[in-house]
């Protein structure tokens, strides 16, 4: 690779390569502020034509690195950056046997954690952004990582993939912090915010979990909750992972121990501000 990225996220290092020099380029200014890797990275992302010809002629990038998806589809050359994001997540989704790892963001207060997990579209990306610029420390969006051995939290906060309509919620933003506009993507119009420099400055102070949210998002929903026992949480749990399965017994006994020890609520709303309120009420009583 004639252009190379390396980044520290939380416990996490990553070594970015790309044939081209824009993906890299649009990382290292996302990504201001954060360390770089003492030593070996845990997992490469390579940034590649898909054949030898699109790297010239309508330049096309394949996601590939130490582990790969054959039938994944490349992306044009002008959402590089996303490529670089979803190589990642390849990486860790396939690759990370050091922690349970649940699709779900995390955040902190008060020394106290807070997931929310919750199929596509339920919100929970937004929600994190918007708790992380409302006193709460960012941990992750993408993977929440449950340590294996005492069920604490380990912060992850890579940038947050912001999407459609939730980009208007961010207007107030420092442009700094903030990625381009990448439009005609598979999930529609995308921007990348980086997190406030209090949740990369605290990277590495893991945290215990108190919560669990399930929110749901829908224009005609009157917000609501309800509680969730922990046999449904664990189920939603094991389908939100990704290395469950192939941790085993470790899997197993992390996330029963988070699901016996934690209230688990789920809500519905129908805008931010009903979200938030819910969120408060209910962390006030966990």
């Amino acid at each position: 690779m004639r252009h190379i990225f390396r980044l520290q996220v939380g416990p996490v290092a990553f070594r970015i390569g790309s044939e081209w020099r824009q993906p890299v380029e649009a990382l290292r200014r996302l990504y201001a502020g954060y360390p770089e890797p003492d030593g070996a990275c845990d997992f490469t992302v390579r940034l590649e034509a898909e054949r030898p010809w699109r790297r010239w002629l309508r330049p096309s990038v394949a996601m590939r690195g130490d582990y790969v998806l054959p039938d994944a589809a490349p992306l044009p050359l002008a959402q590089g950056l996303l490529a670089a994001e979803m190589g990642m997540n390849l990486q860790m989704a396939l690759g990370q046997k050091n922690f349970l790892l649940l699709h779900a963001a995390s955040l902190e207060r008060d020394g106290r954690g807070l997931l929310m997990t919750g199929h596509s579209g339920a919100g929970k990306s937004t929600l994190a952004a918007l708790l992380g610029e409302r006193g709460w420390r960012f941990m992750g969006d993408e993977f929440a990582l449950l340590g294996l051995d005492d069920g604490s939290l380990h912060p992850f906060p890579r940038v947050v993939s912001l999407k459609n309509e939730s980009l208007a919620l961010f207007g107030g933003v420092d442009p700094e912090r903030l990625g381009p506009v990448l439009t005609g993507t598979p999930k529609g119009t995308i921007r990348h915010l980086r997190p406030e420099a209090g949740a990369i400055a605290r990277m590495t102070e893991s945290t215990r979990p108190a919560l669990i949210l399930f929110p749901r998002f829908g224009r005609e929903l009157e917000p609501a909750t309800r509680e969730v026992g922990a046999a449904e949480a664990f189920m939603r749990l094991t389908q939100a992972s990704t290395n469950y399965v192939a941790l085993g017994e470790l899997g197993f006994g992390a996330l029963t121990s988070l699901v016996s020890s934690l209230p688990a609520r789920a809500i519905d709303y129908s805008d931010a501000e009903q979200a938030e309120d819910l969120i408060e009420r209910l962390w006030s009583e966990a």
